[in-house]
């Protein structure tokens, strides 16, 4: 159900998405309106469905407005199958074991969460004469922004009920799923240097030959880091050195990681692709 970018770090630089944080996302989707299920997607059970003549009801222009009211700052109720943890485990996992979860609303923002079509299905009527209007979509939204949580909001504010049937992520961060391939056919020829990487996310600063063996030995050199920067240290052949922090004290930097060399060939230093990603 869900497909496209997963941006995914290998060995030891796997802590520079830590520190990057998240990343602002774009997604496709398609939502269907007319039924509310325990996951919010289509690969939960059915809680709760609206006949045909509810759907009939809802006009595209309703449609188009009340998605219209869930874009800017929004107070958001993730998803009870989410990833959020709750006491030390993952929601997701409570629900597998029988828990029940109310997950508190978060701050979120969603830039743009544009119709692209809206399709009025009778096809899917059954016996008991329900049906559907489904809804493709466009949406970028900041990290920890939940699509299936739009999808349930605005089935509920029509009063109808809705869930994701489509989930397609088609940017994270810089990362486009143009630039991505399937994990399976993943090989070094798709993996960037972690030098390349940190550049499309963070300032960086080159450092001379003398100057990484310095840095990885945990000796200050002297560059500029402006206050409250996070810098890539990045040294010849795109090897990432270290991230620093500009501080406001008398120190120039303060050390956030310090990475090991990458052995040669371990990676295309020169590749533009990103990351490898599952489709």
């Amino acid at each position: 159900m869900a497909t496209g970018v997963l941006i995914i770090g290998v060995g030891p630089t796997t802590r520079l998405l830590g520190i990057i944080g998240g990343h602002d996302k774009e997604y496709t989707a398609t939502i269907r309106l007319g039924a509310s299920t325990t996951t919010d997607d289509r690969e939960g059970d059915v809680i709760a469905q609206a006949t045909t003549q509810d759907i009939q009801h809802v006009t595209d222009a309703e449609i188009t407005e009340t998605v219209a009211r869930f874009t800017g700052a929004l107070e958001q109720r993730p998803s009870a199958v989410s990833a959020v943890k709750v006491d030390g485990k993952r929601a997701y996992q409570r629900v597998r074991d029988g828990d029940e979860v109310d997950l508190p609303a978060r701050a979120v923002t969603v830039e743009e969460f544009a119709i692209l079509d809206i399709r009025h299905d009778d096809t899917t009527a059954d016996t008991a004469g329900y049906s559907a209007i489904d809804v493709d979509v466009r949406v970028r939204c900041s990290a920890g922004t939940y699509i299936r949580s739009l999808a349930r909001d605005v089935g509920e504010e029509l009063g109808v009920g809705g869930h994701l049937t489509e989930l397609r992520r088609t940017r994270s961060g810089t990362v486009d799923v143009i630039e991505c391939v399937d994990l399976d056919g993943a090989d070094l020829e798709h993996v960037s240097a972690p030098g390349v990487f940190a550049r499309r996310h963070l300032p960086a600063v080159d450092l001379s030959d003398d100057h990484v063996v310095r840095v990885r030995n945990g000796v200050r050199v002297g560059i500029d880091v402006p206050e409250a920067s996070t810098v890539a240290l990045i040294g010849p052949g795109e090897d990432l050195v270290a991230v620093v922090d500009g501080t406001p004290s008398g120190d120039q930097y303060s050390i956030t990681a310090v990475f090991p060399p990458i052995p040669p060939r371990a990676v295309a230093p020169t590749s533009e692709s990103g990351v490898a990603g599952r489709e």
